[in-house]
C-alpha cells in the first residue's frame, strides 16, 4: 500500500495525556505502569491473564447511537472494560483512557473511595497482593450498577463478575460482602466530561502506522476493513492481533519476538454482530463477551459455555474471531460453533470466501488460511424447529479453567428421530473435530437410550486422545462418551440449562444497523 507516516501514541492516564513518541510493539501496559509511571499498585501475578492481580479499567469514547456491548459499563460518553495489564501490548491504548488503583483516590477527593473503603469494612484483604485487581473490578461493576440504571448486582453477579481475580488469603465472602457493602456508602463516581475532551483530541490524524524505536518491529492499526485487507495483503508475514489473550503469552512466557504487528482494534467494521440472511454474522473483531451474548440469546443452552469460558477480563479483550483463528484443540468456542453448522468468512484482498468452520483446521495449530488472507467473519444458522443444542465443559476448576474435554452438541429432530447430528469435541484431538461415527450411530433413528449406548461405544473409533497434565487419555474417552449419555438424560428429563446470564444477552440490530 501507499507508504503512511507514523504517529506517536497517544492516551490518557492518572488525570493527564501522555504521548509518546515511540514504544516497543509488545511493551506490556503493565510495564509501563509499573517501570515507567511508577504506579506500583498494580501488580503481577501470572503474567498470564489467569489471576487478576494487574487488572485495570480501560476507557473508550461511547458510540451514543448504540447500546453499550456486553461486559462494558457506560458512564457518560465513556464505555469501560477491566482486562489484564500484564498481556496488554502498550500501543493498543492509543487513543484511549488507562484507570488504576492509584485513580480511586484521587477520584474521592483524597479520602478511600467505597470501593475501597468497603474492603476495609468487610477485612476483604489480607496480604494485598491481589487486592488492588479486585478494587479495579469491584469499581467497573461500582460504575456500572452505581447509578441507579441497571440496579444494584446480586451476590452470584458479583461473583460472576470477580471470576477473573484469585486469592489465596481471605476466602472470597468478605471481598462479596464488601461488593454489596460499597453501594451503601456515599457515593463517588467518576466525571468523564473531561476525559472525553482529551480523548476526542486524540483522534488519530489519518495513517496506520503507530511510531516504534527504529530498527524495531512495526505496529500497524488500521481503522477500515479495506485497509486491514490492504495491510495484510502488503505484509502477509505480519502477525495479526486482537485481543492479545493468547498473543500477550507469547512475549511473556516464552520469550518470543513477534515480528510487524496489525492490529485489528479500531476496525470498528469487524465488531459488528447482526442477523441477517437466516445468520447470525458475528465480525472477528467482536469482544467474545458479546459474542457469546449474542450466540446464547439465541441458544441459551449455550449459556454455561459463556459463564465459564475464561474471565471477564479475557472476555472483555479476546475476540471469538481470534479463539476460533488461533485453532486451539481446547479452545471452547469451536465446539459449539461446529455443532451449530457454522463458517467463516475469509477475505484476501477485494475476495471474500466461505468455508465450513469444521473444514478450517487442518492439523494441529494449523488452518486453511492462504498468505494475504484473514477471518472477516463467523456466520451461525439461527435455531431451527426440532433442534436440540446442549454445550458441556469439563474442566478441573469451575470458573477460569482450560477445559479437560468440551462437547458442542446439535441434533436435529423430526418427531422422535434424529434427522441429522453434529457431536464437535475439543481436547481430543489435535484439532476441534467432529465424531462421525458417533454421530452415524445417532443419525436416522430414535433418539433413545440403546441408540446413545451405539454412540458412546463409536465413539471410541472416532478419538484416541493424548493423555496431559489436564486429562488421562482413559478419562478424556470415558467423559466424553458419558456427555452424549447426559444430553439425552437432559432433554429427557427437560431439565434446564444453566441460565444465570439470560439477562445478559445483547439485542441484535436489524441487518440494516450492522
Amino acid at each position: 500500500m501507499d507508504a503512511m507516516h507514523t504517529r506517536p501514541i497517544r492516551f490518557y492516564a492518572q488525570g493527564q495525556l501522555h504521548t509518546l513518541a515511540q514504544a516497543e510493539p509488545t511493551r506490556t501496559v503493565l510495564q509501563y505502569l509499573r517501570e515507567d509511571l511508577h504506579c506500583t499498585g498494580t501488580k503481577e501475578g501470572c503474567a498470564e491473564g489467569d489471576c487478576g492481580a494487574c487488572t485495570v479499567v480501560v476507557g473508550e469514547l461511547a458510540d451514543l447511537s448504540a447500546p453499550p456491548a456486553p461486559g462494558v459499563s457506560r458512564v457518560g460518553g465513556l464505555d469501560l472494560r477491566n482486562v489484564n495489564a500484564c498481556i496488554q501490548f502498550l500501543p493498543t491504548l492509543d487513543g484511549k483512557a488507562l484507570f488504576t488503583v492509584e485513580d480511586l483516590k484521587r477520584l474521592a477527593g483524597g479520602r478511600l473511595h467505597p470501593v475501597q473503603q468497603a474492603l476495609v469494612d468487610c477485612h476483604g484483604s489480607q496480604c494485598g497482593f491481589c487486592t488492588p485487581g479486585f478494587v479495579m473490578t469491584l469499581w467497573h461493576t461500582y460504575e456500572r450498577h452505581g447509578r441507579g440504571a441497571a440496579g444494584r448486582p446480586s451476590r452470584q453477579r458479583l461473583a460472576d463478575d470477580l471470576s477473573g481475580n484469585l486469592c489465596r488469603c481471605t476466602g472470597y465472602r468478605p471481598i462479596l460482602e464488601a461488593g454489596l457493602r460499597m453501594f451503601d456508602l456515599p457515593p463517588v463516581h467518576l466525571d468523564t466530561t473531561p476525559i472525553e475532551a482529551a480523548l476526542r483530541s486524540l483522534i488519530p490524524a489519518r495513517g496506520a502506522q503507530l511510531a516504534t524505536p527504529a530498527g524495531s518491529d512495526r505496529f500497524f492499526a488500521p481503522r477500515t476493513l479495506d485497509e486491514l485487507a490492504e495491510l495484510r495483503l502488503a505484509h502477509p508475514q505480519a502477525r495479526l492481533l486482537a485481543g492479545s489473550t493468547d498473543v500477550g503469552l507469547w512475549v511473556t512466557k516464552q520469550m518470543r519476538r513477534l515480528g510487524d504487528l496489525i492490529y485489528l482494534g479500531e476496525v470498528a467494521e469487524l465488531k459488528h454482530i447482526v442477523q441477517r440472511d437466516g445468520c447470525l454474522h458475528i465480525g472477528a473483531g467482536a469482544t467474545l463477551e458479546a459474542a457469546w451474548s449474542a450466540l446464547v440469546g439465541l441458544y441459551p443452552e449455550l449459556a454455561e459455555l459463556w459463564l465459564r469460558f475464561a474471565s471477564p477480563p479475557i472476555r472483555h479483550a479476546g475476540t471469538m474471531g481470534g479463539n476460533v483463528a488461533n485453532g486451539s484443540p481446547i479452545g471452547d468456542s469451536a465446539p459449539a460453533l461446529i455443532a451449530l453448522d457454522a463458517r467463516v468468512v475469509l477475505r484476501r484482498g477485494p475476495r471474500i470466501r466461505r468455508l465450513m468452520l469444521a473444514d478450517f483446521y487442518l492439523d494441529y495449530m494449523k488452518n486453511a488460511l492462504e498468505p494475504g488472507e484473514f477471518l472477516q467473519a463467523l456466520e451461525v444458522p439461527l435455531p431451527q424447529p426440532g433442534q436440540l443444542v446442549r454445550g458441556y465443559k469439563i474442566s478441573k476448576r469451575y470458573d477460569s479453567d482450560i477445559s479437560a474435554v468440551c462437547l458442542g452438541l446439535s441434533l436435529w429432530l423430526e418427531g422422535d428421530t434424529v434427522r441429522d447430528v453434529r457431536l464437535a469435541y475439543g481436547g481430543m484431538a489435535a484439532t476441534v473435530r467432529r465424531a462421525p461415527r458417533a454421530e452415524a450411530a445417532l443419525r436416522g433413528g430414535p433418539w433413545s437410550l440403546p441408540r446413545v449406548q451405539a454412540a458412546m461405544a463409536a465413539l471410541a473409533q472416532d478419538f484416541r486422545p493424548l493423555s496431559d497434565l489436564r486429562a488421562t487419555a482413559e478419562y478424556r474417552l470415558r467423559v466424553a462418551s458419558h456427555l452424549i449419555l447426559r444430553a439425552w438424560h437432559d432433554s429427557q428429563a427437560g431439565a434446564a440449562p444453566v441460565t444465570v446470564w439470560h439477562d445478559r444477552a445483547q439485542a441484535l440490530p436489524a441487518a440494516s444497523d450492522a
